[in-house]
């Protein structure tokens, strides 16, 4: 059987989900194709070509534009077997299987694409039997990554010294044991996750290496859910790879009670650590359940700073317990921790997203501001009950997109939004403090921010 298999976003990064989908699906014999639509086109021959095609979705916006481009796929190939993949799959089975999906798989669903396979050969109409969920171990393979673009054309790091490196992406587990009530892993997962054996990463990452890698991103929802683990990989990545850079993604929580392993990245080449603080504020982080404080925020941020530990830090600045007070506040703080620099734009303007099956909707806080589930949306939209914060919300996106269009520093960023969110909220405070930029990164930079 001819396969396709579609990556729509994955913030400029070389799907780990379609490579491992390749390798399975090659294995059980089908012809492979790969079409990533952040970089290429929907190619109507590979669409007419295929009796399959399949839709990785392992995030929000993903998963908005495969919904778009499965109706072009129905289009250019009326008879092709839709199926969708990954994290976003199973707990919207309804809206997928509304426009026409045949196979729904969440979870660890390379044996549901091998299943489905079997199934459609002996009956092309044959429907899906096994659960659209599957949480069962299995035992990883190689990511095929070769019917996908060169490493060269996805997203890059730009380093303290100004370099721009080539930047592979891998995963060392899938899933998270944690329960933060805002993650979209959280629903499918429900606090478990699964190592992927070193030799696969170590695998995958020579091949990567081979294709150009200067870096590897390491995209576990958290590196250090098994930190005897990480620690084995980033030992063994240097090992082989000395002068490899690589950034990892840890929550707050693993920074405070795993700091003996810091030096441990440090001194194998870790250039970066994404981190989710999402608030400074008490109130919201015990809404969101994220088991840190802002003590232990401002704690990180110190003993990775003395360890030379370039530190990114996450928010989701607009929630419905969002404060006028609250957000001027936290840029004030940003400044005065000196993390300008350290801060993507983009995160100024993060807005809560919540999602079908988040724990969110479980708090009568949650319950209070929420409008009907938006099957096209595939969130539940929300006002924030101050007006002032969804004006300042529109505002703030507004001035990221303009100084990003003129690549204006950070800083310049930061102090306009201050400025608007003063104005338009009519709170007071201290002008933040920011120190002058140099005619490069002070910190890595992925091209690439993170999103959703």
């Amino acid at each position: 059987m001819n396969v396709a298999i579609v990556s729509t976003y994955e913030l400029g990064r070389q799907s780990f989900a379609v490579g491992s989908a390749a390798a399975w699906l090659t294995g059980a014999g089908a012809n492979v194709r790969c079409l990533d639509l952040a970089i290429q086109k929907l190619d109507a021959g590979t669409i007419k070509w295929a009796d399959v095609v399949c839709f990785s979705v392992p995030m929000h916006t993903a998963t908005r534009i495969a919904l778009r481009m499965a109706q072009r796929v129905r289009e250019v190939n009326p008879d092709a077997h839709l199926c969708f993949f990954g994290l976003y799959a199973a707990v919207n089975e309804p809206l997928f299987r509304s426009i026409g999906a045949g196979t729904v798989l969440g979870g660890e669903f390379e044996p549901g694409l091998v299943a489905m396979l079997n199934r459609l050969r002996d009956d092309p109409t044959a429907p899906q039997r096994d659960a659209p969920l599957s949480l069962d171990r299995l035992q990883f393979r190689v990511p095929d990554r070769h019917g996908l673009p060169g490493l060269p054309q996805y997203a890059y790091i730009t380093t303290a010294d100004g370099r721009r490196r080539i930047t592979g992406y891998t995963e060392t587990t899938r899933g998270c044991k944690h329960l933060c009530r805002h993650c979209p892993v959280v629903p499918v997962y429900g606090g478990r996750f699964f190592a992927i054996s070193a030799d696969v990463v170590l695998a995958d990452i020579e091949q990567q290496v081979a294709a150009g890698a200067e870096h590897i991103t390491f995209g576990d929802p958290d590196f250090f859910n098994g930190p005897g683990h990480a620690r084995r990989i980033v030992e063994a990545l240097h090992d082989r790879w000395p002068t490899l850079s690589y950034d990892v993604t840890i929550k707050v929580e693993h920074l405070v009670r795993q700091q003996e392993l810091l030096p441990v990245l440090r001194d194998t080449g870790c250039a970066m650590i994404t981190s989710a603080v999402e608030s400074i504020d008490e109130r919201v982080l015990e809404i969101l359940d994220k088991r840190h404080t802002r003590e232990e925020f401002e704690l990180v941020v110190q003993s990775t700073r003395q360890l030379g530990l370039p530190l990114n830090p996450t928010f989701v600045t607009f929630t419905p317990w969002t404060t006028a007070e609250g957000y001027v506040e936290l840029l004030e703080t940003l400044a005065n921790l000196d993390l300008i620099e350290n801060v993507s734009p983009i995160q100024y303007g993060i807005r809560l997203l919540i999602p079908s099956g988040s724990r969110l909707l479980e708090l009568p806080e949650t319950q209070a501001v929420i409008e009907p589930f938006d099957p096209f949306a595939l969130v539940y939209p929300w006002n924030h009950p101050d007006p002032r914060m969804d004006e300042l919300h529109q505002s703030v996106l507004t001035i990221i997109q303009e100084d990003q269009q003129r690549e204006a520093p950070r800083r310049e960023t930061c102090e306009r939004i201050w400025r608007t969110a003063t104005r338009l909220t009519g709170t007071s405070g201290s002008r933040p403090k920011l120190r002058e930029g140099f005619g490069y990164p002070a910190v890595p930079q992925l091209s690439e921010p993170w999103y959703c």
